[in-house]
């Protein structure tokens, strides 16, 4: 285990292939100021350039996963129309610049608001606390969302389970999220985390070119459509075959043991 650090708002620490990113701004209910903006890029860009990290894990410290933009400090810098996410790295939403090509597994509890379930949609797998409260209130501020729930929302959870809480801006439980199918487990509060990671070093076991081609696929089909997809899946496998991951997964498969994935 170990933490890295260089960050005020944010924290990082690497669990063998690993990589979790805290939300450490507890004092203000882990509301996103451009500073905060700035040091989640910065830690997203840092587990995508880092070869050796495999899955990511996002969570919050405090009671609060978080209450989502600070719009005292935010709507000023919106209205000028300057970037939330700093030129050349991967912004966390995936909708204003560069998305994650790795997998991302989220855990949240408490308040998770507006900014905060976007982040969430953008994430892989999700984890919440039973006691997790959502709701996507822009409508309620005057703005509207534009960290992508109005594109991944009605992807996940239908056109009008997504309308009926982000025309309204109201609140919903875990239990609600987990029946739409915005989240896939439903934890006891203080467990989320622990749970989380457990289901990142199961994925961080894996082949990693092989998670990230699978994604890139999946991806590929919500953006582009099936047909889009499907002509790229020979292709992807014709690469991949060629990798030394593909050669020790079948290795492994022979000697009936696990693999042992580098990466390459």
């Amino acid at each position: 285990m170990e933490t890295t650090t260089g960050f005020e708002r944010i924290t990082t620490e690497v669990r063998g292939h690993v990589f979790v990113i805290g939300l450490n701004r507890p004092d203000k209910l882990n509301a996103f100021d451009a500073q905060m903006l700035r040091e989640l890029a910065a830690a997203y860009t840092m587990y995508e350039q880092t070869h050796d990290l495999w899955c990511g894990v996002l969570f919050a410290h405090g009671r609060a996963f978080t209450s989502g933009l600070d719009l005292a400090a935010m709507i000023p810098v919106l209205a000028r129309g300057e970037s939330i996410t700093p030129a050349g790295s991967i912004d966390p939403w995936g909708v204003h610049g560069p998305a994650l090509s790795k997998p991302m597994v989220c855990a949240v509890h408490g308040r998770c608001l507006t900014a905060g379930i976007e982040l969430m949609l953008a994430c892989d797998i999700r984890v919440a606390a039973h006691d997790t409260i959502f709701a996507q209130i822009e409508i309620k501020r005057g703005i509207l969302p534009f960290g992508g729930a109005t594109i991944r929302m009605p992807q996940e959870i239908g056109w009008g389970n997504a309308m009926r809480y982000l025309l309204t801006g109201d609140e919903f439980s875990a239990e609600e999220a987990y029946r739409l199918g915005l989240v896939q487990e439903v934890v006891e509060p203080g467990a989320e985390l622990a749970r989380a990671l457990v289901l990142a070093e199961t994925v961080a076991q894996q082949a990693p070119l092989g998670v990230q081609g699978t994604l890139a696929l999946a991806r590929q089909a919500l953006r582009e459509g099936p047909a889009a997809a499907a002509a790229s899946l020979l292709p992807a496998l014709q690469a991949i075959i060629k990798t030394e991951d593909a050669q020790e997964g079948v290795l492994s498969f022979l000697q009936r043991r696990p693999g042992r994935f580098g990466g390459r």
